[in-house]
């Protein structure tokens, strides 16, 4: 009898995890196991995506009657889209000394850091570093999902962004545009392409770059950051800017040549001295975990402070060491500015293809660190809303001049998190302090030698290289050559090129690996166990054997779509004439052609339109040579795809059978009625 597909009440749930991968973009950090007062507070701060309204409180959440006002669902919305409407009014202050402590320790570290990238990295003003450090985290306290993401300037983004300010001066010598206009406009295009892909729900873009080819990212920054921060690290800076050496590749050989003869002897030990003491406190607070007032010591201030203090006592500018000097907070006419402007939409085309890296790059860091710290604690998050909150605050930052992209860091959210920060109360106070330190502490940093902020940045190159051992020999003892591949060529391209050609080349290369093996739709021939209506793939049952000559039971393992449909007539013929052996085009076949061509479709869950009219044609293609075909085990979708497309008319309704046992019942039948010529 015909086939009447039968409904399936048993759907199968989704799983929720919060699981959080193990890679970073800016840097590799292990987590902490839970203690017991973790555990008491994942079950005191319960989301609101679950329901809960007690958000940053310790009283058990009150079970609420089933919402039927609109009111409700209206307030329900406001707290999902702007989590701070959650947890600021029911805010424990239990929580204040943990959210305190932690926003000043990561400020101690960021004050120096943001500085240290606005100028050894992205050779701008210290106060584009510090602003870039406040401003976006206000605003994103009040729109992420993520309560211990701290948002702030990232090495990588910050050396990208200065290329491209660079790389405009360097095309416009005439013009000499500021660089506020210019950074205005970058940040705000980072911010509006993150806004966007959020929007429209486009948070699934962290599967898009695999960890090769972010690996390969990863090192080449590492690389050419080291390169960068050791002109300075051995006093060459004015004879770099004489000299004037363009690429990562000039600067090397610049080193190479200059490094003996022109190095400055007393900024070179200063540099390499602070490189040192940054080591060896990193390593004394991770021996010394368990010490809290050791672990938190901001070793990164501590070097700043005594530098500082070094270079005033002893006149070390007197004798050729590089100062901070004055610096001047206004980076623009005024405080807040409209980031497009007439003087600035010349750059756009510039400046748009860095933002877009800059955007995809932050994000894949900022979400690996939030889907920590959500499996820390024990809360969800949403990656389109932190897209949305992502974009919110750098949008927000642009309209203060001379702003960097500010994302989230694995290593800074971490130590919030394990320093006391439960909410992002912790991310209000550490951007306060920012703050102030920008307007009241930038004069007693007048002394502070700029080798000490290139050795800063040199400490963060041990980070980004933490892992790239490890992964290349996981690669090799995998043979993972394809991985190695994307890896190296991501690096070398970056380095030999820019990052933008290395990223979006190795990008490419990825997503064609990706089609070319999508397009190639999953089949297996099945056979028969002897004794037994079973059929099985033939491939994985040794057993299993194709006892009907001439018919070819094929079971589709995917769902069917213009992609994987396409080559599906080539691989048909080559399962006919080869069978599940991989065997070269000009080898000779090794099976006859299939007289009976069965379908065993349990797996096709959906089939689009073009599709069906690729099988429709191949159908048509079968019937017109004779072959005699059978559909088993069809869904109801695509049963009804099938049957708009007209394949149900084409090959009648006594073709569709319940299962491959019924359909070969059949074969064998018609085959035992035909008449035997001896």
């Amino acid at each position: 009898m015909s086939y009447t597909p039968i409904q399936n009440d048993g759907r199968r749930q989704p799983v929720a995890s919060s699981a959080a991968s193990t890679s970073s973009i800016m840097a590799i950090d292990a987590v902490s196991p839970l203690s017991t007062q973790d555990i008491v507070e994942r079950t005191a701060l319960l989301d609101v995506e679950r329901g809960s309204d007690q958000y940053g409180s310790l009283t058990p959440p009150k079970a609420s009657p089933k919402p039927s006002m609109t009111h409700s669902t209206f307030k329900r919305r406001v707290k999902y889209y702007i989590p701070s409407m959650g947890w600021i009014p029911d805010y424990s202050f239990s929580f204040f000394g943990g959210d305190f402590l932690a926003g000043i320790t990561v400020a101690s570290m960021l004050v120096p850091q943001s500085v240290s990238y606005a100028s050894s990295l992205a050779k701008l003003s210290p106060v584009t570093g510090l602003f870039s450090a406040s401003i976006p985290g206000i605003f994103y306290a009040f729109l992420g999902s993520s309560r211990q993401l701290n948002v702030a300037p990232e090495a990588a983004l910050s050396l990208l962004l200065g290329q491209a300010v660079s790389e405009i001066r360097h095309d416009y010598p005439d013009q000499q545009p500021g660089e506020a206009d210019v950074l205005g406009l970058g940040v705000a295009t980072v911010g509006l392409i993150s806004f966007l892909l959020g929007f429209f729900r486009l948070g699934f873009i962290d599967v898009v770059l695999s960890r090769a080819l972010l690996r390969g990212f990863i090192t080449a920054v590492a690389v050419v950051i080291m390169i960068e921060q050791f002109i300075p690290m051995l006093g060459l800076t004015k004879l770099m800017r004489a000299v004037d050496p363009h690429t990562t590749f000039d600067k090397f050989f610049f080193l190479i040549e200059n490094a003996f003869t022109h190095a400055n002897r007393l900024t070179t030990i200063i540099s390499f001295s602070a490189l040192f003491a940054l080591v060896a406190l990193r390593y004394v607070k991770n021996k010394f975990k368990g010490t809290w007032w050791i672990y938190r010591l901001p070793e990164v201030l501590i070097v700043v402070v005594l530098s500082t203090i070094l270079s005033s006592e002893f006149g070390w500018d007197a004798d050729g060491v590089d100062i901070l000097g004055a610096v001047d907070i206004h980076t623009g006419d005024s405080f807040i500015e409209f980031p497009l402007k007439k003087s600035n939409l010349k750059y756009l085309r510039r400046t748009t293809s860095t933002a877009v890296l800059i955007a995809v790059v932050g994000f894949l860091d900022s979400i690996v660190a939030a889907k920590q710290n959500a499996a820390r604690f024990g809360y969800s998050i949403s990656p389109n809303r932190e897209l949305v909150a992502l974009g919110a605050a750098n949008l927000a930052g642009s309209f203060v001049p001379g702003t960097l992209p500010a994302f989230g860091s694995i290593t800074r959210s971490r130590m919030n998190g394990d320093i006391g920060g439960r909410t992002q109360m912790a991310s209000l106070v550490c951007s306060g302090v920012i703050l102030l330190a920008t307007f009241f502490l930038l004069p007693w940093l007048y002394f502070l030698p700029k080798c000490v902020l290139a050795s800063i940045i040199g400490l963060v190159v041990f980070s980004l290289l933490a892992e790239t051992p490890h992964d290349v020999m996981y690669y090799w003892r995998m043979k993972a050559w394809v991985d190695l591949t994307i890896m190296s060529l991501t690096f070398f391209l970056s380095i030999i090129w820019n990052i933008e050609v290395g990223v979006v080349v190795s990008l490419v290369v990825s997503l064609l690996l990706v089609v070319h093996r999508s397009s190639k739709t999953r089949m297996t021939i099945l056979g028969r166990i002897p004794g037994t209506d079973r059929w099985k793939p033939l491939k994985e049952n040794p057993e299993a054997e194709e006892s009907v000559a001439g018919a070819l039971i094929v079971r589709i393992r995917e769902n069917l779509d213009f992609a994987n449909t396409a080559q599906l007539k080539e691989r048909l013929r080559r399962l006919e004439l080869y069978g599940v052996h991989k065997l070269h085009p000009s080898e000779l076949p090794r099976r006859q052609q299939a007289s009976v061509l069965v379908f065993h479709m349990a797996d096709v869950d959906s089939c689009d339109a073009s599709a069906a009219q690729i099988f429709y044609e191949l159908l048509e293609e079968y019937r017109s040579r004779g072959v005699g075909l059978y559909i088993t085990h069809l869904r109801p979708g695509p049963q009804k795809t099938f049957a708009k497309a007209g394949i149900v008319e084409l090959l009648g309704a006594d073709a569709f059978r319940e299962s491959v046992a019924d359909a070969m019942a059949i074969v064998e039948g018609t085959r035992g009625r035909e008449p035997s010529f001896s």
